[in-house]
């Protein structure tokens, strides 16, 4: 045979021609034949120069791959053509993991649910298998409710919805609890379109608050609140209910879309508000016993199911801006008044103190106007003294009535809180819950007596005094015979103004004077000696001549002494 020359270009070119069909890429997925098996190795023949060696182990995870044997078909992925041992370097796992991925983009597309098995716990969370692909379900996502326990759900396949997918970096975050709710929420919906307003159903207390307790109906929760428990005050749910206890519940509000349902225990028993008004009428006084107190007053229970209101302002008659807590206490049996009723609202307003007598109107029957009563002072204010009396009540004593001759603020300096005085009785107000007492009314008023009878104290009488202060507006006097002082002003002491000195008064000096003003209101007296000098002159010229006779002033004033003299 003759020798047949092949250029290197024909060659290359054929070389390549052979390949072109069998060369796989690099990082793809390819079909081969398993060869041989030696020991824990199968030879996979993929078509290249060389075959490669992959692991029996990635095959037998889980039997997915079945028996591997030789002929076998399998899917392996290319890492490298050739390693440095001249073989081709494959992965069943990666060729797995790629197919997984592809799969899970187009679930996650569609938003669809996939499987998977959770096998290792990683901080923050756990690892699962999605059939090659490695997920992370992070540990807020595994359950509706945190988990205790997590070894039930192992190596377990089960369903997980995934949140979010890289395949760049290599990251899928899955989550079994939207699984759940999701599922939860079916379940829900069919349940509440079930129940109707007014059934009457049959639930297992699940969990207990301040506010209510949730009851399970079967699949769905309902919220039975704590002024539905009972007709009766409850202060807190766990005192009629347990957790796990099966209960008999009302259907009182649906709401189909937000699922919320409202339950409720006492609509199952018969209403006491009925017929209310008709058997606690107003006026009629009840026992009952306390059940709780605010700063507003005290819950009293007349029933079981009704409970009346007594207001602070109805708790005591003498006891004010004192706390409630401090009249009554809880659980204490009271005798009370209805004083108000309110079907419709639900309301009824009783009061403590009608049961008791009123201090006022005792006093008033033991203390009649005009009564002598001692007292201790309580408090000393601007406008007077207040004095604790019988029966745990207070009289005041205004500023103008604690002296008839002193100004009341000067008087009230004379009084102490703690000091015992007596003290007379003025009025009774017993509406208004008032006692008028007077002090100075404990003496007779020197003024009234000495302006009472024919000879008494009037504007125009003459009247005897002796000079008690001399000071520059004129001199102060104290009316003889009497407890009365007066004041003399400077224009008042002469007819004559050279003699309208005040110095030339001494104290103790008598003096003589007509009364020119008398007001008992104001109790103000004046006096004045340049008045009395006046109508003496008048008088004496009246009797012993006139100016048109010739004769002088002077000589009719000393006409008018002789002639007092003879008398």
């Amino acid at each position: 045979m003759a020798n047949q020359t092949i250029s290197a270009e024909d060659f290359e070119q054929l070389l390549m021609e052979s390949f072109q069909d069998v060369d796989p890429v690099e990082g793809t997925v390819v079909k081969g034949k398993v060869v041989a098996i030696e020991k824990d190795l199968a030879i996979i023949d993929v078509g290249l120069k060389t075959e490669g060696r992959v692991p029996m182990k990635e095959f037998g995870a889980a039997g997915r791959d079945g028996t591997i044997a030789v002929g076998s078909e399998v899917e392996v992925y290319v890492d490298r053509v050739e390693n440095a041992a001249g073989e081709a370097v494959l992965s069943r796992e990666k060729a797995r993991r790629e197919e997984s991925w592809v799969r899970l983009e187009v679930l996650y597309e569609k938003n669809e649910k996939v499987e998977g098995q959770i096998f290792n716990q990683v901080k923050g969370g756990f690892t699962v298998d999605l059939d090659g692909a490695v997920a992370f379900l992070p540990r807020s996502q595994v359950d509706i409710r945190p988990i205790r326990d997590i070894a039930p759900l192992m190596n377990v396949p089960q369903p997980f919805q995934i949140l979010k997918m890289d395949k760049r970096r290599g990251n899928i975050v899955v989550s079994r609890r939207a699984i759940l709710e999701e599922s939860r929420a079916e379940q829900r919906s069919e349940i509440v379109q079930q129940l109707e307003e007014g059934q009457v159903v049959e639930g297992v207390v699940k969990n207990i608050t301040d506010y209510g307790a949730f009851v399970d109906l079967g699949g769905i929760d309902g919220l039975l609140h704590v002024t539905d428990i009972a007709w009766r005050r409850v202060n807190h749910p766990n005192e009629v209910l347990s957790i796990g206890e099966t209960i008999k519940v009302q259907i009182i509000r649906v709401n189909q879309e937000s699922h919320r349902i409202s339950l409720g225990m006492k609509q199952l028993q018969a209403d006491p508000w009925e017929g209310i008004a008709a058997k606690y009428p107003v006026n009629a006084k009840f026992t009952g016993r306390v059940t709780n107190i605010t700063d507003y007053g005290a819950f009293v229970e007349l029933e079981p199911g009704i409970e009346g209101l007594i207001h602070v302002s109805e708790m005591s008659w003498t006891k004010k801006n004192v706390h409630p807590g401090k009249i009554v206490s809880t659980s204490q049996e009271v005798e009370v008044m209805v004083l108000e009723v309110d079907p419709e609202k639900r309301r009824i307003s009783l009061g403590l103190k009608q049961t008791l007598s009123n201090p006022w109107e005792s006093f008033a029957d033991k203390f009649p106007i005009g009564a002598e009563i001692e007292g201790e002072v309580k408090n000393k204010t601007e406008f007077g003294l207040f004095i604790g009396l019988d029966g745990d009540v207070d009289g005041m004593v205004h500023l103008s009535d604690l002296d008839w001759n002193r100004p009341g603020e000067e008087a009230l300096e004379d009084y102490n809180r703690g000091d015992i005085v007596k003290a007379k009785v003025l009025d009774v107000d017993i509406e208004k819950e008032r006692i008028s007492l007077g002090i100075k009314q404990l003496g007779s008023d020197a003024m009234a007596d000495a302006a009472s009878g024919s000879d008494g104290l009037r504007k125009g009488a003459i009247v005897t005094a002796t000079v008690t202060a001399v000071n520059d507006g004129g001199v102060e006097v104290r009316i003889a015979e009497t407890d009365l002082t007066a004041f003399i002003r400077r224009s008042d002491l002469s007819r004559d103004r050279e003699d309208q000195r005040p110095e030339r008064f001494a104290v103790g000096e008598k003096l003589d004077a007509r009364i020119i003003q008398f007001d008992k209101k104001t109790r103000r007296i004046g006096l004045s000696i340049k008045a009395l000098e006046i109508a003496e002159e008048k008088e004496a010229v009246a009797q012993y001549g006139s100016s048109d006779s010739g004769a002088s002033l002077g000589d009719i004033l000393g006409a008018a002494l002789k002639g007092a003299d003879k008398k």
